[in-house]
């Protein structure tokens, strides 16, 4: 049987921390930042860590990388 491979998609836009959970970039900052408050570009700065059903879907594609 062959080996699972990585979904390049998803190893692109998300991390697994050391404790299992999963990381990625908070939404709506990537453009069109001029009109938006300065207290939500700042919040966007810090990485969002996914809920536990999210992150088991992430995981389990992640897992054929070593990770």
């Amino acid at each position: 049987m062959p080996k699972q491979k990585t979904h390049k998609g998803i190893k692109k836009r998300f991390t697994v921390t050391a404790s299992g959970k999963a990381k990625c970039r908070s939404p709506y900052r990537g453009h069109l930042q001029s009109h938006k408050p300065s207290k939500r570009k700042r919040q966007n700065r810090v990485d969002t860590v996914l809920i536990k059903a999210d992150a088991a879907m992430i995981c389990d594609a992640l897992r054929s990388a070593g990770r």
